[in-house]
């Protein structure tokens, strides 16, 4: 936070920008301002938060010194201004209607949170008008971001204005001591969305809906829920039957499902966690953590993730799943049960039919849904903006921040800040909007030093996704009120972000900026560790496919990165892909493509007929030795699908990276040990055969997928280090969608810093396509100045 200081008069103007509405921040300082004696007024406007002071100047010094530092826990001061004004007379302190926005407004918007203690309570108190009413909110949770239309945030902006405030609620809403005070949101069973249970074919069911829900789950059904951000498929996480009819009615065969408990206690004999963990499980962001799962035999929980070492889990986040384990609680008393375990635990996986975006209109959930759901639990509260659950990967080691995996509720749209390097005033600061990949797109939009990055959009393979991100586009601009001076998109001519970036450039008259896939990886991480433009970083850029500067697909790159300039300094040795996407999708193929390449022809069949008999690799060899549709690639997570094939482990990814993942959870469990130099560098080329052959022969695939694992954060960590010495840098970028893997990361920080390096991490964005948007943004800022 910036703050200027001038010595304060009888009377003084503040201006606060930053995330400061919506959060209880007026009534705060109605508080302040009361507690210190002092008149005028508070408003929202286009900037933020304005407020006119008079009183005696020891007064004003006071209040102006405890402000930042008392502030609202949800708030976030980005600027504070303050001037000596002129008196206006005021006898008391009042706080003002909102200021309509305009464009080049500097305000901003909180993301959705889950239900706080307060309200809790409430639910659970049957003295509260709101006891079990499913769409409590006040000022501390519920929706924000996927209920507003514009800013600034006021309830005529959002989703609830048709309905008008009962008595009781107004009274709160314009009661400046009431923690609902100027709650948007805020409703009761009077005056608010209601909510009811539909049947299949989505007649309304003359029941309560939390009972009915939990009744319908607990025979072994299949419900569709309504959240804050979109629906939900849950069913009873135990009942294999049911988990079972649900990855057949979703057509989901092997990828792991979301779990649900009631608290911590209630995971305890499930997963492992340490204390930050537990306290990001429980955050008001409510997201879902990907833990270590314990040995568990027989296990209940064997359908939910099949073959993997983590689960996917998470706390209740809304009011209605609170109900839902109330009503499987048997509806007790008080609020002790709380805190104690619980047996329920629920699959809660998003209704996104097909890799469809997450459904959140009533009328589209029934269509799509039948045939998947047996019952719809609804309510009335539309939903402007879907937003899916976050997704994290805790490190689990000491002071090593958790990874995104998506980036959503409770997150999106918080600004993530850029490099002062560059005055938010300069006329070479220009806005920009970012359109991220293929696979996992997300679109980025710039204000000033804020950057804005979208909530998951998801992999642009169908008409479906891609109407969601011209909406979100639209919707995001018109958000923030913000006309951006360039565009920037990914270097691949076909995919359908770059097509509407190109239009959306035609259209608006301004420069479109062509940004190469791994340059914006290691970007995106220079860009959230707020790095000038101007100091060069290392960058270690791992994933599966890219489009490189030389037209070859890139996927284990080692760069220097200095803004908007990269230079190639070194790759992994190139393999073919027989068959092109086919080898992404087919494992065994890398695996006999390496062999082929590494001059071990003659083990294929062989090695084929123990591992995989029923493959054929015939027309693969045909392929190979014409050069037939064989694209070369330096992709690292075809090097993992390799290692996967060639140990057994898979041959085909039901689900991406399914190959990469059941590596790694055979691999986590062994200890390390010394790993072998099954590795070299020629022509600045790291080349891994030598690891990968090595596992031809391997009869336990568990210390196979160690001895990969070990070698590999060697390998990579040592070719770094070495450039790092020659291009004399200390700083080096690791990102990329297989840093992901947390045995890969943890190893690869170790070996890194023991030699003097600073490895940067993703924090704020996903290390895969899920941050490109701001790596590209990064860059853009520079090349449109």
């Amino acid at each position: 936070m910036k703050q200027k200081r001038s010595k304060p008069s009888s009377a003084c103007r503040v201006l606060i920008s930053g995330l400061v509405q919506g959060v209880g921040f007026r009534p705060f300082v109605w508080h302040l301002a009361n507690e210190y004696k002092l008149c005028g007024w508070v408003k929202n406007v286009a900037a933020g938060v304005e407020i006119h002071l008079e009183g005696e100047p020891a007064k004003l010094e006071e209040f102006l010194a405890r402000l930042p530092q008392k502030a609202p826990l949800l708030s976030r001061i980005d600027r504070m201004t303050h001037s000596p004004a002129p008196s206006l007379g005021a006898k008391d302190f009042a706080i003002l209607a909102t200021e309509e926005a305009t464009e080049g407004t500097s305000i901003t918007i909180g993301p959705d949170l889950g239900i706080c203690p307060d309200c809790l309570a409430e639910l659970f108190n049957p003295a509260s008008p709101r006891y079990r009413y499913p769409l409590i909110a006040c000022t501390r949770c519920g929706p924000r971001y996927s209920v507003t239309r514009h800013l600034p945030y006021c309830r005529e902006a959002t989703t609830l204005a048709p309905y008008p405030l009962c008595p009781d609620c107004a009274s709160e809403y314009g009661n400046p001591a009431d923690r609902r005070f100027h709650a948007e949101a805020t409703a009761c069973p009077r005056c608010g969305p209601e909510h009811f249970l539909l049947d299949s074919k989505g007649e309304r069911l003359d029941e309560d809906p939390a009972s009915g829900a939990w009744a319908r789950i607990e025979a072994g059904e299949i419900i569709a829920i309504k959240g804050l951000g979109g629906f939900h498929l849950v069913c009873d996480a135990t009942n294999f039957d049911a988990v079972a009819t649900l990855r057949q009615r979703k057509l989901r065969d092997a990828k792991p499902f979301a779990l649900m408990a009631a608290n911590r206690a209630s995971l305890a004999q499930w997963v492992e966690f340490d204390e930050p963990a537990a306290h990001l499980l429980e955050s008001e962001a409510r997201p879902i953590l990907l833990l270590p799962r314990k040995q568990v035999a027989p296990s209940p929980l064997n359908g939910v993730a099949p073959g993997l070492d983590r689960l996917g889990v998470m706390l209740p986040a809304t009011p209605m799943h609170w109900l839902l384990f109330h009503a499987a609680a048997g509806k007790p008393e008080g609020m002790k049960w709380l805190e104690e375990a619980q047996a329920t635990l629920l699959i809660m996986t998003s209704a996104n039919p097909g890799g469809e975006p997450v459904l959140y209109r009533d009328e589209a959930a029934i269509e799509k849904l039948a045939g998947v759901a047996d019952a719809f639990w609804l309510h009335r509260r539309e939903i402007v903006t879907p937003v899916d659950d976050s997704l994290l990967l805790p490190m689990l080691a000491e002071s090593a921040p958790p990874i995104f995996i998506r980036r959503a509720r409770g997150y999106t749209p918080k600004a993530i800040f850029l490099s002062d390097s560059l005055s938010d005033s300069a006329p070479d600061v220009l806005d920009v909007l970012a359109l991220g990949g293929y696979l996992k797109n997300t679109v980025c939009l710039t204000r000033g030093r804020e950057a804005f990055l979208s909530q998951h959009i998801g992999s642009l393979d169908n008409a479906a996704t891609i109407r969601f991100l011209e909406r979100t586009l639209a919707h995001l601009c018109q958000t923030f009120a913000i006309k951006p001076a360039a565009i920037a998109h990914d270097l691949h001519p076909d995919f359908p972000s770059t097509r509407l970036a190109l239009e959306l450039a035609e259209k608006l008259a301004i420069p479109a900026f062509p940004i190469a896939h791994h340059h914006a990886h290691i970007a995106a991480v220079c860009a959230e560790h707020q790095i000038p433009p101007a100091r060069p970083v290392l960058g270690l850029a791992l994933d599966g496919f890219g489009l490189g500067t030389d037209g070859t697909l890139w996927g284990g790159e080692l760069l220097r990165v200095e803004g908007a300039s990269c230079r190639r300094l070194g790759h992994l040795s190139p393999l073919p892909l027989p068959g092109g996407e086919m080898a992404a999708r087919e494992p065994w193929r890398m695996a006999v493509a390496l062999l082929y390449q590494s001059g071990e022809k003659g083990r294929i069949a062989s090695w084929l007929k123990r591992r995989f008999p029923d493959q054929n690799a015939a027309p693969l060899m045909l392929m190979l030795e014409k050069g037939i549709n064989v694209p070369q690639t330096t992709s690292l997570g075809r090097l993992f699908d390799a290692a996967a094939a060639l140990l057994g482990i898979a041959s085909h990814n039901r689900f991406e990276a399914e190959a990469a993942m059941l590596l790694e959870s055979l691999a986590t469990p062994l200890p390390c040990s010394p790993p072998e130099p099954l590795y070299r560098v020629e022509n600045d080329a790291l080349d891994l055969s030598p690891l990968l052959l090595s596992l031809v022969e391997e009869n336990n695939p568990a210390e196979g997928a160690a001895r990969f694992h070990q070698v590999l954060a060697l390998a990579l960590s040592d070719w770094a280090i070495a450039q790092a010495k020659a291009e004399k840098i200390e700083e080096i970028a690791l990102a990329g969608g297989c840093l992901q893997n947390a045995l890969l990361s943890r190893q690869m920080v170790v070996h890194l810093e023991r030699a003097g390096l600073r490895p940067l991490l993703p924090q704020a964005v996903p290390p895969g396509d899920g941050g490109l948007a701001l790596g590209q943004a990064w860059i853009a800022r520079e090349l449109a100045k």
